[in-house]
């Protein structure tokens, strides 16, 4: 089990659509540097840092970056379409990369099981591993037998401990439902405080170790489990006035939590 960080810990960093842009926009090599200055080897590109709009050139310098600095690379997108998911295969073997997370797009899983099928003997054949996020849109059970009709140790769930309040599955039941399939983890700290009038809530992200999660039950349940599974760090940092202030934070916050994880659970 290895600790990494993804695009998605400093999302204010890379742009966030609808609000202005920073005045200087992480890049995916900025992301290994910063990686690589906290002593973690191991960085997930999500979809807010599509790699398939760069070059295979650009992608093999990104590769020797990695390398020189120690670093693993997982790759991440979003969508399920053979045509999509074969294209993020040729890119995490130019990376180096062994897993590739993607999310499922539409309500009914009929199709996405379908076009997984698909891909998934070029995907065994090149030791690369889907890993699908609950992300809202579908309930735990729902993920959970999608994995037991695929039925291969090269698909799994990507793990997302926030992600699947908006299907009214809270933590504990998402760990309890997806853990037999988890391949990937993103592990993102959480409060959830009443709204000033007292009529509603609102979930809200910390930094890791200083909001409600039970990290330690979540890294054990995960390290008892039967496959390999590495640990991703996203931050929920919330909008503070400015772009500005708010990439400050999430950098503070970034900091603050590895080295709590560090500190607690990946000890070096």
């Amino acid at each position: 089990m290895k600790l990494g960080i993804s695009s998605y810990a400093l999302t204010w960093s890379v742009g966030v659509p609808g609000y202005p842009a920073p005045l200087r926009i992480l890049s995916a090599c900025d992301l290994l540097e910063i990686a690589h200055s906290n002593g973690i080897g191991l960085v997930q590109f999500a979809d807010n840092l599509p790699l398939h709009e760069l070059s295979e050139e650009k992608l093999i310098s990104l590769k020797e970056l990695a390398d020189s600095r120690g670093i693993e690379i997982e790759v991440g997108t979003r969508g399920t379409t053979p045509g999509h998911l074969l294209l993020y295969l040729r890119i995490a073997k130019i990376l180096g990369a062994t897993l590739c997370r993607t999310m499922i797009l539409e309500k009914n899983l009929t199709n996405p099981l379908r076009e997984i099928r698909e891909v998934l003997p070029a995907f065994e054949e090149s030791g690369v591993r889907i890993a699908v996020e609950n992300h809202g849109l579908h309930t735990t059970k729902e993920l959970a037998s999608l994995f037991e009709a695929i039925d291969s140790p090269f698909v799994g769930c990507c793990l997302d401990t926030v992600n699947s309040f908006s299907a009214l599955d809270c933590p504990k039941t998402v760990i309890q439902d997806l853990s037999p399939y988890v391949i990937n983890l993103h592990l993102k700290d959480f409060d959830i405080t009443r709204v000033d009038h007292q009529m509603g809530f609102m979930v809200l992200g910390k930094p890791a170790g200083y909001g409600k999660l039970d990290i330690d039950g979540l890294l054990k349940e995960v390290r008892n489990g039967q496959r390999d599974t590495n640990v991703i760090l996203e931050l929920w940092t919330p909008f503070m006035e400015t772009v500005e202030r708010t990439v400050l934070l999430e950098h503070q916050w970034l900091e603050q939590s590895l080295q709590y994880l560090k500190m607690t659970h990946f000890l070096e």
